[in-house]
């Protein structure tokens, strides 16, 4: 048995922030201490002036592997994670092999366990013809089912009416879907390809992937939960309109149709494509002021669920092309934390929401065993961060396989200095430790 003892920090949990310290013995917290005498440890960490939050779960990432490996891997993108304050990882389907059968999903996870610092899952990747292995789906041991509801990652488009409706009725467990119209898409490319050719300038990527494309797709999806009593998450939500899509008014548990927002839609507007260009080409894409605003405010008053990144890395070399050949994605786990802390400096959220919406809802909405909060008996999944440690990113302290940030040359003024995995130090004094291994996430469903 080892101990641990974080003491004198500011921890937020749960709604509310107290000073106190925290017992670790493994890999679980054994005790919270708000005031009296602090026990003894094996060892200790003196936590005055930091923050000590939940260690984030992030929903939806791309880690590229296997098949796309010269853009990200595992190993790379899961040591930025813990770097970034993220302890937990769900990972998409869209690799080569695709993740669409379950003897693909056993061999990333076994190459997650070989490698992965911080804790993971997988999901399985729904197609046109596949709902054989959907329903062979374990909900205890899955994190959920990716429908592509729109093509930006190529052929695992599910447009087929019939099977779009099998899924819905049929699913084992929580759906995931990432939803713009395809139809719509098309059209906005023929006009715009036409007017401007391959060297169409990147502002115009929110017209083409417009939020029209983006309701029409959401709106279909949540009527199909609907319909067939689905328990349904829409990813990366990007617009105002879709809002009024989700269900309100209820517990988290008690929510069938729940929405994501990644932290770029929360970042950046259409008015910065002109300085960042293909950089913040993401699908679905940035947009107005508007929609950033409504995005802010659907997380302050609960019509937005989680927060996550929808980390998708490509390589510089394949981002600077014109704007039809340039790929969407970017990577993001590295600095999604400090960037939402960020927006707590500048008055637009608080530490209790970021918390909730990073940490808490995540393990609520998939039902996660044992992690997303600072509790007894829970799994010492911590994050320990500097709330007045200013820093630049820069291409020497990126940690993407890709070497690249949207966020290079922002000033963030939250660091990371130590993250927790299962009680185990993954990363400290900037740097990760190699030889931690994350779990694979459980679910009681």
């Amino acid at each position: 048995m080892s101990t641990l003892l974080i003491k004198n920090a500011t921890i937020v949990n749960e709604g509310v922030k107290i000073n106190g310290s925290v017992l670790i013995e493994n890999d679980l917290i054994k005790s919270i201490i708000a005031d009296g005498d602090l026990p003894k440890a094996d060892k200790e960490i003196d936590a005055t002036g930091l923050l000590l939050l939940p260690g984030a779960i992030d929903d939806q990432v791309h880690f590229r592997e296997p098949g796309l490996t010269h853009k990200a891997n595992i190993e790379s993108e899961s040591r930025a994670a813990v770097a970034g304050g993220i302890t937990s990882f769900m990972e998409m389907p869209n690799t080569k092999p695709q993740a669409t059968n379950h003897a693909v999903l056993e061999e990333k996870y076994d190459a997650a366990s070989k490698v992965s610092p911080a804790n993971y899952s997988f999901y399985l990747g729904a197609t046109n013809d596949n709902i054989d292995e959907i329903l062979k789906t374990d909900p205890k041991k899955i994190c959920g089912i990716k429908i592509f509801m729109g093509s930006s990652t190529g052929n695992m488009l599910v447009d087929d009416e019939e099977t779009l409706g099998r899924i819905f009725a049929e699913s084992p467990t929580i759906l995931t879907t990432h939803c713009e119209d395809e139809t719509t898409i098309q059209e906005n490319t023929t006009i715009y390809k036409n007017k401007f050719g391959e060297d169409m300038p990147f502002k115009y990527h929110p017209v083409i992937r417009s939020s029209e494309a983006c309701y029409k797709s959401s709106k279909k999806a949540s009527e199909l939960a609907r319909k067939h009593g689905a328990r349904l998450h829409i990813l990366h939500l990007s617009s105002a309109e879709e809002l009024d899509l989700l269900d309100t008014d209820l517990p988290l548990k008690d929510k069938k149709v729940t929405g994501e927002v990644c932290v770029h839609h929360l970042w950046f507007t259409d008015s910065d494509y002109d300085k960042y260009g293909s950089r913040i080409k993401w699908n679905p894409a940035v947009k107005a002021e508007s929609d950033r605003n409504a995005l802010r405010k659907g997380l302050i008053n609960h019509k937005l669920d989680v927060v996550a990144t929808d980390h998708a890395p490509h390589t510089i070399e394949e981002k600077n092309n014109k704007y039809f050949s340039a790929p969407s994605g970017g990577p993001l786990v590295q600095h999604a934390l400090v960037s939402m802390l960020e927006m707590v400096k500048q008055g637009i959220f608080t530490y209790e929401l970021v918390v909730e919406k990073m940490a808490h809802n995540p393990a609520i909405l998939f039902e996660v065993e044992k992690r997303g909060y600072i509790r007894e008996g829970y799994k010492a999944d911590l994050v320990l961060v500097n709330p007045n440690d200013s820093w630049e990113v820069k291409p020497d302290n990126i940690l993407y396989k890709c070497g690249w940030s949207p966020f290079e040359g922002t000033t963030f003024s939250h660091k990371v200095v130590h993250t927790l995995v299962n009680g185990q130090s993954a990363y400290a004094d900037g740097k990760v430790n190699t030889e931690v291994r994350g779990e694979r996430l459980t679910f009681d469903r």
